[in-house]
């Protein structure tokens, strides 16, 4: 067995406002082989969606079977990355918050500037939350209703609606060996083939490494 094998999926951590970390997260995204496994340990505010968008981009153009885990919270912008993971997960305390998207520009703007922002903004902002909704896999209907004007789901919540799998905290393994936490609930819909249990997910480290 390789090295690479033994050490299981390549470990992300997409914490903290998407723009700010936005070359790092592009960089160790492509660091992940076209079509390999890796996992994502989410707790991010969100942050631009642009940057949102770059992220699905490069999972599902490269072909990664992602695993998202949020252990915190996963929130406007972060919600598409997530999204488009192959196998979602979230813990009893993860918060994830759908509310209308945020845009901005420039402060000094002409009018006729800005009245084609006002386009491209309504232009996008509609297309962004219909992909939200074909990547989690419920209709666009009811992913408006929970955009606008904007819901706060628990980990436990969304397991309950079949869109997650739930980690409950007492059921982890903190042995250190291969096997994933257990789950109670397993996620119902996502667009594409879920892929193969990941190894090492949320395995605890031993102390000095």
């Amino acid at each position: 067995m390789h090295e690479e094998e033994a050490a299981g999926p390549p470990e992300i951590p997409l914490v903290g406002d998407l723009t700010e970390n936005e070359g790092a997260l592009t960089e160790k995204l492509l660091d992940v082989p076209p079509g390999s496994e890796c996992v994502l340990y989410i707790d991010s505010p969100g942050g631009s969606p642009y940057c949102a968008m770059h992220m699905v981009g490069l999972i599902r153009l490269r072909g990664l079977r992602a695993t998202g885990i949020v252990t915190g919270e996963c929130s406007s912008a972060a919600l598409w990355p997530f999204a488009a993971c192959t196998r979602r997960m979230c813990t009893p305390f993860s918060v994830l918050l759908f509310h209308p998207m945020k845009w901005q520009s420039e402060e000094h703007v002409g009018l006729a500037e800005a009245r084609e922002w006002a386009r491209h903004f309504a232009d996008l902002e509609t297309e962004m939350d219909h992909l939200l909704a074909d990547l989690f896999g419920v209709s666009r209907k009811q992913m408006d209703e929970w955009i606008n004007p904007g819901r706060y789901f628990s980990g436990r919540e969304l397991a309950e609606a079949g869109l997650v799998e739930l980690i409950e905290m007492d059921t982890l393994d903190f042995t250190g060996g291969d096997r994933a936490p257990r789950k109670r609930s397993r996620s119902r819909a996502s667009a594409p083939e879920r892929s193969e249990k990941p190894r090492n997910i949320a395995a605890h480290r031993k102390s000095g490494k």
